[in-house]
């Protein structure tokens, strides 16, 4: 496309555009994970992390971390011409889960990002999402050092039902955390279409 106008005198095409939003525990990865496949420089609302914020914040598994999110992470990415998508990372510490409600308003779908290492830190953002009918992936962040567990493990340790996807990824790597994304996008369509004939019969 040039200038606005397509080639062979098609017209431009105008993108469908989605809201996801990126969940999980403190420092399982939401902030590397939107910033791995935006295509605009992402928004990102962090900040030090604090002797006073010591007795709050569980740091196991996660000593090296010196920053959290405080508000959300923002970016955005084309998967096709006609699919764009708006990643909305939240704030993983309980002290900020009060902004979930606004951010979640018209989301199409959510990866709740999950680091096996402290796999109890993303029951929070499941059972949120199934109480809301707002549907998910897992996304299982593979790190280093880590143990890698079967995918049907995963389902069995957070109580998952059978259609909740579960994918193992890398937060740091494009391809992989595009996979995620199509992923979520696709259960997200089916959900959608299941519930909406479930509703009109």
């Amino acid at each position: 496309m040039i200038f606005g106008r397509s080639e062979r005198g098609k017209p431009p095409v105008e993108p469908v555009t989605f809201k996801i939003l990126v969940a999980g525990g403190f420092g399982v990865g939401k902030t590397t994970l939107v910033g791995a496949v935006s295509e605009i420089r992402p928004l990102r609302t962090e900040e030090y992390l604090t002797e006073a914020g010591r007795p709050i914040d569980d740091l196991s598994g996660v000593e090296s971390k010196h920053t959290t999110t405080v508000a959300m992470d923002f970016g955005r990415i084309t998967l096709r011409e006609d699919l764009v998508l708006y990643l909305f990372g939240t704030p993983g510490q309980e002290r900020f889960w009060f902004m979930w409600d606004e951010l979640s308003e018209g989301a199409l779908g959510a990866v709740v990002l999950a680091d096996t290492r402290r796999l109890e830190d993303c029951f929070a953002a499941v059972d949120y999402f199934e109480r809301r009918s707002i549907p998910f992936v897992v996304g299982v962040n593979c790190f280093e050092g880590s143990v890698r567990y079967p995918q049907d493990d995963v389902r069995q340790a957070l109580d998952l039902d059978d259609d909740v996807p579960v994918l193992l990824c890398d937060a740091r790597d494009r391809g992989s955390v595009k996979e995620v994304l199509i992923g979520v996008v696709r259960h997200a369509m089916a959900y959608t279409a299941q519930h909406r004939q479930t509703v009109t019969t």
